[in-house]
């Protein structure tokens, strides 16, 4: 992507910016309802000084990376089993399309029943919504190794375990990793919703808080905060993705981007 093409993408954002500042700060926008960016900068000043922000925010980490290491491991052994036997495909396959079409807001009661209001349920659920993408994704990218390149193989003489070594695991790496950035952000989502459930810290408890005073800047920083995480931890994964899958060719059109 060049500079200019880069540039003029940041056009429409610093336009919305600088007119929403205007409207605040002539008053065509109610600050109780929508405060101006600077006022949001301003906030985000006085969490992040009075640690509030890092204490929340080092709980919610914590949170979402347990969840996410359970509901990765989880999914991707589940996925093995799955995609490299078809009695392990018929065993579990049919389990976690059941899971799948959970509506997950409607486990949470059931959760909250089985394990209480703690940490536990935080972390099961969102290891629960984070195994089905890699689960998926991984599944897929197994079935999907090319037929030709496992004939070619044994041809060779690899037995099995040679063969998933050194053929349909680095065959199914890329779709692995598509699972992972999704995981990632379905991790963020599922945080948002279990602290909800009687958190007395985590970023969504200052969401809880803010929204008994009214405090419509610390909501709307609590919320820019959780997208900036998913866009830190895409790029996380996307440079791991570049580092692991180095020996991919490239398309012409992307090498010469």
């Amino acid at each position: 992507m060049s500079a200019r093409l880069l540039d003029s993408r940041l056009l429409s954002p610093i336009a919305v910016l600088v007119l929403w500042e205007l409207g605040s700060r002539l008053g065509l926008i109610p600050t109780l309802i929508m405060p101006a960016p600077s006022a949001l900068v301003g906030t985000f000043g006085d969490l992040l000084f009075s640690g509030r922000l890092i204490e929340h925010l080092l709980v919610s980490l914590h949170r979402a990376g347990l969840g996410l290491l359970i509901g990765v491991s989880l999914g991707t052994v589940l996925a093995l089993i799955a995609g490299l036997s078809r009695r392990g495909e018929a065993a579990t396959d049919p389990l976690m399309q059941v899971l799948r079409a959970l509506p997950f807001l409607g486990v949470i009661p059931l959760f909250i029943l089985w394990f209480g209001i703690g940490e536990l349920t935080k972390v099961a659920l969102i290891a629960l919504a984070t195994k089905t993408p890699i689960y998926l994704t991984l599944y897929g990218g197994i079935r999907g190794v090319d037929a030709k390149l496992v004939e070619a193989s044994e041809t060779l003489g690899l037995n099995r375990l040679e063969l998933i070594w050194h053929v349909i695991l680095p065959g199914a790496l890329p779709s692995f990793f598509v699972g992972l950035r999704y995981a990632l952000g379905i991790s963020l989502l599922a945080l948002v919703a279990v602290e909800q459930i009687n958190a007395n810290s985590g970023i969504g408890y200052l969401i809880n808080e803010a929204r008994d005073f009214m405090k419509t800047d610390v909501i709307m920083v609590c919320l820019l905060i959780y997208s900036v995480l998913g866009l830190l931890t895409d790029a996380f994964v996307r440079l791991l993705e570049r580092h692991a899958l180095a020996w991919r060719p490239l398309m012409p059109s992307l090498r010469a981007a």
